[in-house]
């Protein structure tokens, strides 16, 4: 069954005009909300280091933690509660998600306490798996209720949410970074307070609106329909790396031997065509075309922004140094900006046409980025580029799934969301380091044979290339002259390897010329929107009813 409706009413016209207070407080609700997701995560980014060194955690130990937990259980929780969120009520949702941000807070500082390693590494993991738990439930709220609130401008209201995302990663990335070492790690971490009590107070008391899914009588059945086989069978697949990566991580002495290999080989398209072949035995559908080359895209899209900005910092220290970190603070700032804009563009070129673009620049800025050395001032111009580019990618794609597919309600948009959370961690992020570490491989025993032979550790195969990745301890061993060698060649191998990556955007791109033309064919780009009973739109202004 639904989630009860209230009969009271929701204006949304209203709101979109200026009006309707508690439709905007709502609203700025569901943005702070998202602030608190990435301030959660962008304090644990910077401090995880000084967790290694205060509790003498192993950097397996690290890994599990940061992003490991970070981001799994982020996915895990998004989908789940999408399955079941119009039963449960967006309301309960977020209250779960309040409550969840503010344990997983306390827990993590309760670490202090511990009298041992092993306990403070519970403590910390548990701490970020509960935040972690929360970010997720937060995403399947804001979501579809800021699609709802703005049905007639679900891309542009989408960016101004998501806006929340490089807020949070500016105002607490900068805030820890000012801080200095001089402040304990608690009390950063307990930043994470003040965008939770913010949108704890914003949505105390409100009515949440009900998805229009809902609201129109599209049953679950369709809703699962809209997703399909095929969506099951993709995010099963990834869903099962990501639980392999994490218990990997954890339990380190499950993954000698051939066997550990073997079981991340074969259990995750096992799994994913049992759930595929249950869900087409229920449910009789492969699902929207449209919608499985979305998720797909998502893949690239996740790496070329997540991915990419993790590792962003690192790739950039020969040309930045120590302050090689303000670089992502500053495409955050960007991104930021960019998003409240998204509006204008949109009504211009289409969201397809927007995301072409944004995949063009970005593509166009990552290869610059790759090749301009350390030339400050070109690299400022490059990763200005890279911000714009990246600005609009992630809240437009959730933009064209809302307005294509409002027959899936809130699992199609958190399952987009999921998958790119997913597809980062156990992909993205992991293929990235894979990648450096095989051309590292390649230069240093082409150029350094000596450096090579010392440094070299035991061959390794990820992703389809074989290699040998530095010893980071055996590199300490070197002469200065050979560290100084080795440390340039690391330089340019890391800037370079950019090159590689901007080959992601650029078949995004190519994907979105073809679904302009799709729509092209199809007579133009155009938002879907599902009708009540009475043949008016379920949302959008028409008295839409929330929950009771």
């Amino acid at each position: 069954m639904a989630a009860q409706v209230s009969s009271g009413v929701l204006d949304s016209r209203s709101l979109e005009g200026g009006g309707a207070d508690h439709a905007r407080r709502l609203f700025l609700g569901c943005f702070f909300s998202i602030f608190a997701t990435s301030s959660a995560f962008i304090v644990r980014a910077m401090v995880i280091t000084e967790w290694g060194t205060t509790f003498n955690l192993t950097e397996a130990q690290k890994g599990a933690i940061f992003p490991g937990a970070a981001l799994f259980p982020f996915a895990i929780s998004i989908v789940l509660f999408s399955l079941f969120i119009d039963r449960i009520g967006y309301g309960k949702t977020m209250a779960f998600a309040v409550v969840a941000h503010f344990v997983g807070t306390i827990v993590t500082i309760l670490a202090t306490k511990a009298t041992s390693t092993l306990g403070a590494y519970q403590l910390l993991y548990f701490g970020t798996l509960i935040t972690s738990l929360a970010n997720g439930a937060v995403e399947c709220v804001a979501n579809p209720v800021t699609a709802t609130l703005f049905p007639r401008q679900k891309t542009h209201y989408l960016n101004i949410l998501h806006a929340g995302w490089p807020g949070g990663l500016v105002a607490m990335g900068v805030v820890t970074l000012l801080m200095g070492s001089s402040v304990s790690w608690e009390w950063k971490v307990a930043l994470v307070f003040i965008p939770t009590i913010l949108y704890a107070v914003l949505c105390f008391g409100q009515k949440f609106p009900v998805q229009e899914r809902v609201a129109a009588g599209v049953s679950y059945a369709d809703m699962m329909r809209e997703f399909g086989a095929a969506g099951a069978f993709i995010l099963a697949w990834f869903l099962t790396m990501a639980t392999l990566t994490v218990v990997g991580i954890s339990l380190p002495h499950l993954t000698v031997g051939q066997s550990w290999q073997s079981l991340n080989n074969y259990l995750p398209p096992i799994v994913a065509f049992i759930c595929a072949a249950v869900f087409f035995g229920l449910y009789k559908s492969f699902g929207r075309p449209m919608f499985v080359f979305l998720l797909l895209v998502m893949i690239l899209l996740a790496t070329t922004e997540l991915g990419v900005d993790s590792w962003v910092t690192d790739l950039m220290t020969p040309a930045f140094g120590k302050y090689a970190g303000w670089l992502l603070v500053y495409t955050s700032a960007i991104m930021f900006v960019l998003r409240f804009f998204a509006g204008p563009i949109v009504h211009r070129i289409s969201p397809l046409g927007l995301l072409a673009c944004c995949a063009a620049t970005a593509a166009f800025a990552l290869f610059v980025l790759s090749q301009v050395g350390a030339q400050v001032g070109l690299v400022i111009i490059a990763a200005t580029l890279y911000g714009i580019g990246k600005s609009f990618f992630w809240p437009t794609t959730l933009g064209v799934v809302a307005e294509q597919f409002p027959k899936g309600g809130a699992l199609t948009l958190s399952a987009m969301g999921g998958m790119g959370m997913i597809a980062v961690g156990v992909l993205g992020g992991p293929f990235c380091g894979a990648l450096v570490d095989n051309r590292m491989d390649a230069r240093l025993s082409h150029e350094a044979p000596a450096i090579h032979n010392v440094v070299a550790g035991d061959p390794v195969t990820n992703y389809g290339m074989n290699y040998r990745p530095v010893n980071q301890a055996k590199v300490a061993t070197l002469p200065p002259d050979e560290q100084a060698k080795f440390k340039t060649i690391q330089g340019e191998t890391k800037q370079g390897t950019l090159a590689t990556f901007a080959i992601l955007p650029t078949i995004m791109f190519l994907c979105y010329l073809g679904l302009i033309g799709y729509f092209k064919s199809r007579g133009g780009y155009a938002a879907q929107h599902l009708p009540t009973m009475s043949g008016e739109e379920a949302s959008g202004g028409i008295q839409a009813p929330v929950e009771a």
